[in-house]
């Protein structure tokens, strides 16, 4: 029987089968923070990679965006054989670690800032998930960043290839953080009652969804349906903040968090571009205070990867 996450150390996580995560998430009654970093830009510390900063603010998973399983790379890692880089990172942080995978057809006409351009090892394919596999990803979540042209309908075809593939081993987490340049899933249609029974029984153990104040439309009414409708389904949820609120004031942040807890969300995430990077590290630590108090934030930022 797994532990809630909230008092689970490294030496837990090094463990846990996807059964264990996804119980002890669920213990924890909405009280666990994800945090969102980019490893392919330079770290916000020079030497310290986004993902432990992230980690030491209070981060209790590490979701890792633009990160290409074909070239495995994290600025700020020592050295490193591309295919330790993950598991090197875990080492270092004692925290589970996710990538983002987007389901982008080849022939997509993508009209986005070249900062988000796709690349092969970021596509949702069979072969790269399996690769994620092979690195040691603990979950996937198939998502799309700006622009790029992900719609509901490839996630949920992905999401039963990667069922089929990796769904015995690899947490499977699908949704969108906003309309990802698909103007006809934008606002209240990002996410639907359909599209979460799809995705269910499709294969995804999480569901993700914009959290309420971040995306034009979605009020924290809205997402407590969709939440309600996911777990009714089976699976538990996501709310982001994908829309770089992430480097809003502390105030908003708070908001926010309180929006997403009532809402009922089990898993709190915060995006990476609050500087482009990672989230701003004081509204980590201020998010994760807001939904569980200064107790386990300050366990959590304090206890030892030697645990």
């Amino acid at each position: 029987m797994a532990k809630r996450m909230l008092d689970c150390c490294a030496s837990d996580f090094a463990q846990f089968t996807k059964a264990d995560l996804l119980e002890s998430i669920q213990k924890s009654e909405g009280r666990v923070i994800a945090c969102e970093t980019i490893g392919s830009v330079q770290p916000l510390l020079g030497n310290v990679t986004n993902a432990e900063f992230a980690a030491s603010m209070g981060a209790d998973i590490l979701l890792l965006n633009l990160f290409d399983v074909q070239q495995p790379v994290i600025h700020g890692l020592p050295p490193v054989e591309p295919g330790e880089t993950i598991r090197l990172l875990k080492k270092l942080t004692g925290r589970p670690v996710g990538i983002n995978l987007e389901p982008v057809a080849d022939d997509a006409e993508i009209e986005t800032d070249p900062m988000w351009a796709m690349s092969a090892g970021r596509r949702a394919t069979v072969e790269n998930a399996l690769r994620a596999k092979k690195l040691g990803i603990d979950f996937v979540l198939l998502t799309g960043n700006p622009g790029v042209g992900v719609t509901n309908t490839a996630i949920e075809q992905t999401l039963r290839r990667f069922k089929e593939a990796v769904g015995d081993s690899i947490v499977l987490a699908a949704g969108k953080m906003h309309a990802a340049g698909i103007l006809s899933e934008a606002a209240e249609n990002i996410m639907t009652e359909q599209d979460i029974a799809s995705f269910v029984e499709a294969g995804a153990d999480i569901i993700l969804l914009p959290a309420p104040g971040t995306v034009p439309g979605i009020t924290q009414e809205y997402a407590q349906r969709l939440i309600t409708c996911a777990h009714q389904n089976g699976a538990l949820t996501i709310t982001s903040i994908g829309t770089s609120q992430e480097g809003a004031d502390t105030d908003t942040i708070k908001r926010i968090a309180l929006m997403c807890k009532m809402a009922g969300t089990d898993i709190h995430h915060l995006g990476d571009t609050g500087y482009f990077g990672m989230a701003l590290p004081e509204n980590i630590m201020a998010y994760s205070i807001a939904v569980r108090g200064v107790r386990h934030t300050y366990h959590r930022m304090a206890c030892s990867i030697a645990r």
